[in-house]
């Protein structure tokens, strides 16, 4: 396996798993918080996507500076990050 190939994995992989903390953030833990009065519910499932969001931010970067993705696509991983369902499009479009 060479450089990029490890490089888009890991990427790939933290871009699932943020996305999949952000849903259950959305869709999981804020209703809980809302409706069940469990605000604990956001508290850890808020630090989880955390940590995954910022794990995401910092292996971008080898997306740009390795793999030698054009500067343009900082946009589309910014705006993935904040859609969502994003980080699924991205990840299948660019990353496949």
């Amino acid at each position: 396996m060479n450089e990029h190939t490890s490089t888009i994995r890991r990427f790939r992989w933290v871009a699932i798993l943020e996305g999949i903390s952000f849903l259950v953030l959305l869709f999981i833990a804020m209703p809980l918080k809302y409706w069940g009065g469990m605000p604990g519910a956001v508290k850890y499932t808020g630090w989880v996507h955390g940590i995954l969001f910022i794990a995401y931010v910092v292996l971008a970067v080898p997306m740009f500076t390795r793999v030698k993705w054009p500067g343009e696509r900082l946009y589309g991983v910014g705006v993935a990050s904040l859609l969502p369902f994003g980080t699924f499009v991205m990840e299948r479009r660019w990353l496949r």
